[in-house]
């Protein structure tokens, strides 16, 4: 690294108010809707996508928020890209779930085998869902994978709702869990994650975190539920565990703000 880009590197560090985020690196200017953030088990890579209207790729970026990999995804068109998750296998399947318009009503999730050792061009299991009968359509942009289901939550100003979708090849009709609202002027959901353990959900808003702990099975909202503040208001967009008790979160680019990697401490 040159001694300019060290001198810009520690400007940025320094000249940030990011309230209680701890600023990890700047992502790459040319990623400027990054919409996810996932780690998959025993990786330090962090997977990171783009939203509506940008290409059908999957990144992985290093701890210096670098690219280290670019996957496109020969089969996946990115009609909204929102959210990642990863299972146990390191497997990481792309939320094509986004519906601001609320007219749309064929949802998808893509499956990528083990990304991590694939080659710059793959191809993608789909797993394509549909709402039930009469439960009017919605805009998802959050969702985790947990005992072979997908745990998808609707981004909503008021009362949400929560619905299930096996995690298996071929075209299902969700099932609506449960609706939830959250405390607060601003309750949209933007992305979510599980922890390793399965015995803490996270749930991400522009300007808070909640945490979500004590709950049985998938009534993740019959729990304790605990709003954190970032003190710190951006398009934060993505949220996954590192460790138990510390997330990396993103947000989407802004001008000259935004577009960076943050870690977060919950405990």
């Amino acid at each position: 690294m040159t001694v300019y880009q060290l001198f810009i590197t520690a400007l940025l560090f320094w000249s940030c108010d990011t309230g209680k985020l701890t600023l990890v690196a700047d992502i790459p200017n040319h990623l400027k809707e990054v919409s996810a953030a996932e780690v998959a088990p025993n990786s330090n890579l962090i997977w990171v996508i783009e939203d509506a209207g940008n290409d059908n790729h999957l990144y992985a970026l290093d701890k210096n928020g670098k690219v280290a990999k670019d996957l496109t995804i020969l089969n996946g068109e990115n009609e909204d890209w929102e959210d990642l998750t990863a299972d146990d296998n390191g497997n990481i399947y792309i939320g094509d779930f986004g519906n601001n318009s609320r007219k749309r009503h064929n949802y998808s999730i893509f499956k990528i085998t083990n990304p991590e050792k694939a080659d710059d061009k793959v191809t993608a299991e789909h797993i394509d869902f549909k709402l039930p009968k009469g439960t009017k359509d919605r805009d998802f942009e959050a969702f985790f994978v947990k005992d072979d289901n997908f745990y998808i939550f609707s981004k909503e100003n008021k009362e949400g709702i929560l619905i299930k979708v096996p995690n298996q090849e071929g075209s299902h009709i969700a099932v609506v869990l449960t609706t939830f609202e959250l405390d607060g002027k601003h309750n949209r959901i933007t992305s979510a994650d599980i922890s390793a353990d399965g015995k803490t959900v996270v749930l991400l808003n522009h300007d808070k975190l909640w945490v979500l702990n004590n709950f049985e099975g998938d009534q993740f909202f019959k729990g304790d539920v605990e709003a954190l503040s970032f003190e710190h208001n951006s398009q934060k967009e993505g949220v996954c565990f590192k460790n138990s008790t510390t997330v990396y979160l993103t947000d989407e680019r802004n001008g000259g703000d935004g577009g960076n990697l943050y870690l977060f401490d919950i405990d």
